[in-house]
Formats: structure tokens, sequence, C-alpha cells
């Protein structure tokens, strides 16, 4: 299956071309430290590129203060990694391990380098995604995650650094090697987060993590963005790319993790160009990337809860927290999100056994128990063929005769083949188990009642639309989804009753609901939304 990026370890180390390294000396002033000097602290803002002229950079542990890795950095090689495309956090402090002398460029001038020069970017960024593969299968960070296993707030700020491809370590409360007895003795033997070598975080979030890594953007120091992309699934990416590569200034809004709905499948396969399959999240992470090099800016975890539309024609989005960022234009790519099914104690157990999304960090939790599914889609199909890997047993779950309409039939057959899955059609969930922790499900079918004991519960099922917040600017349906193109009253297919408002992917009504439509729906928009816009500058008058 495809990865984030190129082994590291594989990777032919490749000097940058001297006419490449003569742009940064145009660009960049030299600095020098001393043996010993921290270059930067984990934390830190990768508010510049560090290009090494001589010297050695080493990668800190940040808890021993050691060296953490055999390699290190010489002449000719360069900091930083993904992160500095959205002026990101190092998670990892690198020091001098011998006088150095480098060459340093600030960011903007070096993105805006990359923008012009194909081959550096290119360059830089194969090594930028090899490293941030490295530190992510590596879990190679200065965060500590302490018993996400046991307490739901820290179980969340796994599940947002997973999903946002974010490197840290998890460690069990009851592990007995040293540096989780250590890290356990720090935090009394309780569930918490630790930031560098001895900063707990008090009541852990997503959000606090996401300022801590500069991923929660001050969004009010722009003024007036060109395109506002709420959501930041397969199609908002998809739009964030284009809009970037067309000089638009664009920022995308995103509540939870890169990805959307798309993000929870951990294999997706027939997806054009991955034969052997790729996760939602590594798909999605891919074209974040590309957006982030064309500038394109990224802000979560941070909620969109309403929109208003200025007399100047401007739109203003409230985010939570009482924030407001401003655009000429709004695209609504918020997606769809799994239902709720009305059971007792369901919220409860949510993220103590009831999971909504299926990826490596919940696969964990399925070890020596057996799994339950329940939906008839192809992300519940996915999530039953990889959740097989490490449960006992799955059950998937389905209210209907039959999977034939809702899920592609490569995967109904290997459902089908499969003795570790067993299928229970006309059955619904209908009741839940266990203390502080879920340890049962009650299913309710043709043959009667069945208990199935399990900790791990997953439930893909319906859709339903994130559309609230557009507070009644746009037309939405009666299910909630935005309504565009004729029944909206507009010749483009993607335009809302409401000028300068778009919408595409899964939010918008009729859309066929698969990854590579809400790609194709969020890649086209873009031309309209740059017509539109210059269609704008042009009615303004003369300064």
């Amino acid at each position: 299956m495809e990865q984030i990026g190129e082994n590291l370890e594989t990777m032919p180390r490749v000097p940058l071309a001297d006419e490449h390294v003569a742009c940064l000396r145009e660009l960049g002033t030299e600095r020098t430290y001393d043996k010993g000097a921290m270059v930067a602290e984990a934390g830190e803002t990768m508010d510049r590129f560090v290009y090494v002229l001589d010297g050695e950079i080493e990668v800190v542990d940040p808890f021993s203060g050691e060296r953490l890795m055999d390699s290190s950095l010489g002449s000719t090689q360069f900091m930083g990694e993904i992160a500095f495309l959205n002026a990101g956090s190092h998670t990892l402090p690198m020091r001098a391990a011998k006088d150095t002398r480098t060459l340093e460029v600030p960011r903007e001038d070096m993105l805006d380098l990359m923008s012009r020069i194909p081959e550096l970017s290119d360059h830089v960024l194969r090594v930028f995604s090899a490293r941030r593969r490295k530190q992510f299968e590596g879990n190679n960070s200065a965060i500590k995650l302490i018993g996400a296993d046991q307490d739901a707030a820290v179980q969340s700020v796994e599940r947002f650094l997973s999903r946002n491809r974010v490197p840290f370590q998890s460690l069990d409360l009851d592990g007995d090697d040293d540096e989780a007895l250590e890290a356990c003795r720090l935090v009394e033997h309780r569930p918490a987060v630790i930031l560098g070598q001895d900063r707990v975080i008090d009541d852990p979030s997503p959000r606090k993590m996401a300022q801590y890594l500069g991923l929660d953007l001050d969004v009010c120091r722009e003024t007036v963005y060109d395109l506002l992309i709420v959501g930041a699934g397969p199609a908002g990416v998809a739009a964030a790319v284009y809009a970037g590569s067309e000089g638009l200034k664009a920022l995308v809004v995103e509540d939870t993790a890169i990805g959307g709905q798309a993000g929870t499948s951990s294999r997706i396969e027939n997806y054009m160009g991955f034969p052997t399959g790729i996760s939602g999240a590594d798909l999605v992470y891919r074209g974040q990337i590309q957006a982030m090099k064309f500038g394109t800016r990224f802000a979560m975890p941070r909620k969109t809860c309403g929109l208003v539309r200025r007399e100047d024609g401007t739109f203003c989005a409230d985010l939570d927290d009482g924030d407001q960022v401003c655009a000429k234009t709004v695209l609504v790519a918020t997606g769809v999100q799994y239902r709720r099914l009305p059971l007792d104690r369901l919220a409860e157990f949510e993220s103590k056994g009831i999971f909504y999304a299926a990826t490596e960090m919940e696969a964990r939790f399925c070890k020596n128990t057996e799994a339950v599914v329940i939906g008839g889609g192809n992300s519940a199909g996915q999530a039953a063929m990889f959740l097989s890997r490490n449960a006992r047993h799955v059950h998937i779950v389905v209210r209907g005769d039959s999977l034939a309409e809702s899920m592609s039939k490569y995967l109904t057959d290997r459902l089908v083949a499969d003795p570790s899955i067993t299928i229970h059609y006309r059955t619904e969930a209908s009741a839940l188990h266990g203390d502080d922790h879920l340890e049962g499900v009650t299913l309710s079918g043709p043959d009667g009642d069945e208990h199935i004991d399990t900790r791990a519960l997953f439930i893909m099922i319906g859709a339903a639309p994130n559309t609230q917040w557009l507070s009644d600017l746009a037309q939405t349906d009666e299910r909630g989804f935005v309504v565009t193109g004729s029944d909206a009253g507009r010749s483009y297919p993607y335009e809302t009753s409401a000028d300068g408002i778009f919408a595409v992917g899964d939010v918008r009504a009729g859309s066929v609901k698969r990854v590579a439509s809400a790609v194709g729906e969020g890649s086209v928009v873009v031309s309209r939304i740059w017509n539109y816009i210059d269609a704008l500058s042009r009615k303004q008058p003369a300064g």
C-alpha cells in the first residue's frame, strides 16, 4: 500500500544543485553555532530554511538530552520537514554537534523561491516527506501521550495527531520499560499529554495540540482572503491545490482533521493511480502538501459556526472562540458525517469502545476482542477488512438483506469469502453493555437477540451534512444538503443560490458519494471562482 513518503533510509543523498545554493545565498544570511548550541527547540515555529554549509546538526532526545538518532545533518544538507510549508512547529529539538555554519532563508522567501524553481521544490518536498514518514512511523517526537486507551481526552488528541500525520509517542499506563515508567511517574500514573522533557498539558485537547504545533493559525492577521474553503476532505483539499496553483489567496478551515470522512478509511483500492491501495488519510495528506506548496494555508481544528455577508459583498465566517475570517468567496466542502445511533449509553461509550473511524489508531484497540462494524457502505466494508487483521473476529451489521446497492462488488466478495468476518443481514444493534468501557452489544435480527462480547464497536451509517453554519445564506434541501446548479437557478453546476458561495463534494445535493468525484468537483470549481473574483475586481473603482 502507498505510504506518505519515501523511505529515508534507502533514499540516495543528493546535494542541492550549485545554482540553487546560489539562489539561497541571495536571499539568506550566514549564521554560526558553537558546539552544543541549540539550532531549534521543540515547539518553535519553522520560520526559516536552514542549509548546512559546514559542521553538523543532530536531533536531540527531548527527554534525555542525548543524541536521538545515529544519522545527523552535515554539509550540503538542510533542516526541516513538511510542517515548514504551513509555518508549523518543530516536533524535535535540533543542536549543533560541532561548530557549525549555516545559510538561513526566511520561510516566505524560501516558499517563493520554491514556487519559481520546480526542481528545487521537488527536491525539498521529497526530503521533507521522507522525514515526516520516518518521524511518524518511528514515533520520534517531543509529544508523549500516556494512557490513551483509558482516557477519552487523551484519545481525542491521539486521533487528531494520527489523522493529521503528526508524529507522537503513545505509552500505556502499565508499560514496564524505563521510558514509560519515567513518564508515568511524571504524570503521577494518570492519563496525560507531555510536551518536551517535562511539560504536562492540563485538560489536553486537539485545539491545544494544534496551537503547540502551529496548526491553529492566527487567521485574523490576514485581511481578506480570495477564497475561504470550509472543510478539508478530498473536495476541499483538491480545491485548495488548484486555488493555490492559480494564485488565489486561500485558507482552508477544518474542524477535525485532514481527510474528512475519507480520512477514516484505512484502505482505498479503487482510486485511480494507486493499484496497491492507499489510506484515505494518506491520499488527502498528499493533496495538502501540494496545496501548501502553492501557498494555501490550513487552520485546524477550527469550527465554522456562522456566516454573514457584509454590505461590500465580502463574506465573514465566525469561528469558535470568537474569531472571524473574511473572504471574497466561500467554498462549502464540509462533506457529511456518520449518523449517531439512537442507543442508550451511546455518548457514554464514545471513545471508550465506540468509534467512528477505522485507522491504525483504532485498530490497536481491537486486539484480543471481537469487533462489530455497523454499516453497509464502502467505508464499513473497508473497515471490516482492515480490522480483521487485529480482531479475533469481525461482525458486520446491516439493516438490509443485501450489500449490492451500497457497496462495491470487489469488497462484498472479499467480505463474504473471509472466514474471520460474519455479515448479519436485517439486523440492528439494540443495546450496549459495560461499566466504564464498552463490553458487549446486543444485536436484534430475524432470529431474535444475540449478545456479542466486544470492546470495539464501529458506527459507519448514513450521511448527515454539516451546513448549519451557512446561516441560510445558501439554499439547502429538506435534509440539509446544499442545492446547486439548475436546482438553485444557476447555469453552473457548483454554484449555490447565493452569489460568491459554491459547493462541492458530498455536501452538495445530488452528488456522487465517491472520493474520485469529490476530487474532480473540487478541482474544476476553482476556474469558476477565479472568474467570479476577477469580475469583482473589474467592478471595483480604481484607488
